[in-house]
């Protein structure tokens, strides 16, 4: 039998498995319960986060409440079921394929209650096929429940999604995303580190499926430990020890250590995109972390890493790590064009290490303004007084 992919096996099989949209999934039993479906939803939200989940898992529950019968319960989770048509809009959305739709509507369903539409990434239609379907959406048969799920809820007319019931799906917090990366270890027999999980869950960037995605990749090394060095060494992102050094460098105002440590990086294989890109958030961890005390929950870090960053955060001020990742975005972006992308990052290094200095030049310059400033207000032009 062929490898059946992570994202897959571990799909949620009921709305309490559904992680990050909880409110959601008890709206829609809600809904069930009190005899209150409405014909049409629209499902909005990144990619990853439970949308066409959701959809399957409202379907199920419409058409084999409880899980009965089992076949067409099965049937449905698996996307196979004849009553719960999936139509994925980037290859059907066409006009012509809105019409087939709108006929095949008024066959009533063959083993559940409902026939039921699911439309996958529906802002892909054509306007035309969005036209054909607007009668049907309003007033569509009895039997028939349409959900509708997009990535781009913008590039749906308003038309549409005025007659539909809106659910947008959130980002799911890099928390939850780790603390089920740990059920998908354990149920795949490897031993992963916290910190591991931690940083395959940020990179998830709030997408479930992308952050197990990333667990496929991982587990396909072999590994029976997966570590924090191993995720670095397959995505080629910078090692975190090498960077908290360097940012202790650039702490101490050290432009040459700061230099060192950023070449060992650049001989690694490390991007100029992606050294800039851990760096800026390693910036904002600490920006944070120097605006609302350690224990802010807006910066989300394992205990561990969270410990290190205070201590880091501690030598830096708000206002410096700001400009920090103001000049940070600003190379990324000018780097893309330069003719010596190397020498703008090795300038920025040293500009960054230079940063506590050139601030007490300028606080001397805005103090020496003022003095002047003061004593011109005197009226005597900042000159001593003599004394008679």
């Amino acid at each position: 039998m062929s490898y059946s992919v992570l994202a897959r096996r571990y799909r949620s099989r009921t709305f309490d498995e559904l992680v990050g949209q909880e409110p959601i999934a008890q709206t829609l039993r809600n809904a069930i319960a009190h005899n209150k479906v409405g014909h049409a939803y629209l499902f909005t939200g990144t990619r990853g986060v439970g949308k066409t989940s959701s959809a399957r898992l409202f379907a199920k529950a419409l058409n084999a409440p409880g899980d009965e019968p089992r076949e067409v319960a099965e049937a449905i989770m698996q996307g196979r079921d004849t009553d719960v048509i999936e139509i994925d809009a980037a290859s059907n959305n066409s006009v012509e394929n809105a019409r087939e739709l709108i006929a095949n509507c008024v066959y009533r369903p063959m083993r559940g209650r409902y026939k039921i539409y699911i439309i996958d990434e529906v802002h892909m239609l054509s306007t035309a096929a969005f036209n054909a379907l607007l009668k049907t959406m309003e007033e569509p048969p009895e039997h028939v429940v349409f959900i509708l799920c997009t990535t781009e809820v913008h590039r749906v007319p308003a038309t549409i999604q005025s007659r539909c019931q809106r659910f947008d799906f959130r980002a799911i917090p890099t928390a939850r995303i780790a603390e089920h990366l740990a059920v998908v270890a354990k149920g795949e027999g490897v031993e992963a580190e916290p910190e591991l999980l931690h940083m395959v869950a940020r990179l998830g960037n709030g997408s479930m499926r992308d952050a197990l995605s990333l667990m496929d990749r991982l587990l396909a090394s072999g590994e029976k430990t997966l570590t924090p060095a191993l995720l670095e060494s397959l995505l080629g992102l910078p090692d975190r020890t090498i960077i908290a050094s360097l940012i202790d460098a650039l702490a101490d105002g050290n432009a040459a250590a700061a230099l060192a440590k950023t070449d060992e990086l650049m001989r690694r294989g490390v991007s100029v995109d992606q050294f800039l890109s851990s760096l800026a958030d390693r910036f904002r961890d600490l920006m944070i972390l120097a605006a609302c005390g350690p224990e802010t929950d807006l910066v989300e870090l394992t205990a561990e890493g969270r410990a290190q960053a205070v201590e880091q955060a501690k030598r830096f001020d708000a206002a410096g790590l700001v400009h920090m990742i103001a000049l940070c975005d600003s190379v990324a972006r000018s780097s893309k064009s330069a003719a010596a992308p190397r020498a703008l990052l090795d300038a920025l290094i040293v500009r960054l290490a230079m940063s506590e200095k050139l601030a007490d030049v300028t606080a001397v310059i805005v103090g020496a303004n003022r003095a002047a400033a003061a004593a011109a207000a005197s009226g005597n032009g900042g000159l001593p007084v003599k004394k008679r």
